[in-house]
């Protein structure tokens, strides 16, 4: 999990131009090798404007057990993004596949393109957490490898190959598909037989966000996240505000070795 963690904080530093995609790329192949999930297990929302939506997220989880077995999860979140570009996001616990209950809230956070400010909110203690960036977010999720490596970066590395899937149609959008095939030798995999990694994305172009990811990995199992019940209407504009019964507390760090990678 600390490894995810550390993935989805550099992940967004790239895409705020704060670390270049090659080193998130070398982080995510780095985890590939000792079992880690590279996708963030969330739908990277792109801040743009003119394009407002509303939609849920949809995790799925197939853990491998030891035994041979598996252990399912799911959970759900709301993501939504405003004319202005601003977004709203959430994080939910995972449930077992069979549980009656829904997945209860961890966190919330919003996205101000036009400060550049990001407020996570703890809804047990009521308290909103703010970092100010230096740089707006890019046009395209980071992990959108055919739409940020180029032909002769994939080349060079025998072990890495990307498909195009080609068109489809999700909620009503095009979307285009790209997979993602890496192979760990067994002397790093430390497996009897090299591990074939699989990495899926289905992006709008329309939207400016992946519609559906997948992973999976021999090892760990395999993660879907897709958004389902698209609404493209102008979300409620609270989703983007801090809430009047929160503390805010100012976490920008001051040194700018944030922004030297």
């Amino acid at each position: 999990m600390l490894g995810n963690r550390r993935l989805i904080i550099t992940a967004v530093l790239a895409s705020l131009g704060f670390v270049s995609v090659a080193f998130v790329a070398r982080i995510a192949r780095a985890q590939w090798a000792m079992g880690a999930l590279p996708f963030a297990r969330r739908i990277f929302v792109t801040p743009i404007p003119g394009a407002p939506f509303s939609a849920t997220e949809e995790v799925s989880i197939t853990s491998a057990a030891a035994n041979g077995g598996a252990f399912q999860r799911r959970s759900f979140a709301l993501i939504a993004r405003d004319s202005g570009g601003r977004i709203h996001n959430e994080s939910r616990v995972n449930v077992p596949l069979t549980s009656t209950r829904d997945p209860w809230l961890i966190s919330f956070m919003v996205y101000d393109p036009n400060r550049q400010m990001s407020a996570f909110m703890n809804p047990y203690t009521h308290i909103a957490r703010e970092i100010t960036f230096t740089r707006a977010a890019g046009p395209a999720p980071p992990n959108n490898w055919a739409q940020h490596e180029s032909p002769s970066t994939l080349a060079a590395d025998p072990n890495v190959r990307l498909d195009d899937l080609g068109t489809s149609l999700m909620e009503g959008l095009e979307v285009h598909g790209y997979r993602r095939t890496v192979t760990i030798p067994s002397k790093i995999s430390g497996t009897p037989q090299p591990v074939i990694i699989t990495d899926e994305y289905w992006y709008s172009e329309e939207l400016h966000i992946n519609m559906l990811e997948k992973h999976a990995d021999p090892r760990t199992g395999e993660l879907t996240v897709r958004l389902t019940k698209l609404i493209r209407v102008e979300p409620p504009p609270d989703l983007f505000n801090v809430p009047l019964d929160y503390k805010v507390v100012d976490i920008t760090p001051t040194s700018p070795s944030l922004t030297s990678q």
